[in-house]
């Protein structure tokens, strides 16, 4: 009988050895086998500047011979608003206008509009459109020519 008690306690010690020994094993070949993986690769460089950038920036930006940089953010928000833009947010601190619209003829288009405003020196300042469709930049020169000319009509009328 005391035979059989040190039989089963050693088989029991046996036991939990051996499921010790299993789970030390997969742990090393998990181990193992994501120290052989291969290292993820660089992603490319996501915020270089690229010259298609530089071409888009220069369209979406013009400078203005307005000395009140509150003036200007007038203008934009009367410009917005002429174009059918629903303002969203007009932070004067920050120079930045926010907008957006259903686009035509589908209506279930969006375009989103930020506009950024920002003194270039005492006599000048600088305006930044950049237009969503969709969540989908808009590249197209005509566009943001269309929202330029547009806020020059309105500063021409705020003038008057």
């Amino acid at each position: 009988m005391i035979d059989r008690a040190v039989r089963s306690s050693g088989s029991g010690a046996s036991t939990r050895s051996r499921r010790l020994l299993l789970w030390a094993l997969v742990a090393s070949c998990l181990l193992f086998s994501f120290a052989c993986a291969k290292p993820k690769p660089e992603p490319p460089a996501l915020l270089a500047p690229t010259e298609e950038q530089m071409k888009i920036r220069n369209m979406q930006t013009r400078t203005f011979d307005i000395s009140d940089r509150k003036v200007a953010m007038r203008g934009v928000i009367s410009a917005l608003q002429d174009l059918g833009f629903i303002i969203e947010r007009a932070n004067e601190p920050l120079g930045m206008v926010t907008g957006a619209r259903f686009a035509e003829p589908n209506y279930y288009d969006v375009v989103g509009i930020t506009v950024t405003v920002r003194q270039a020196n005492a006599s000048q300042t600088t305006i930044r459109a950049n237009a969503l469709f969709n969540n989908e930049p808009i590249t197209d020169p005509e566009v943001y020519r269309n929202f330029f000319a547009t806020l020059e009509r309105s500063f021409f009328i705020g003038r008057n």
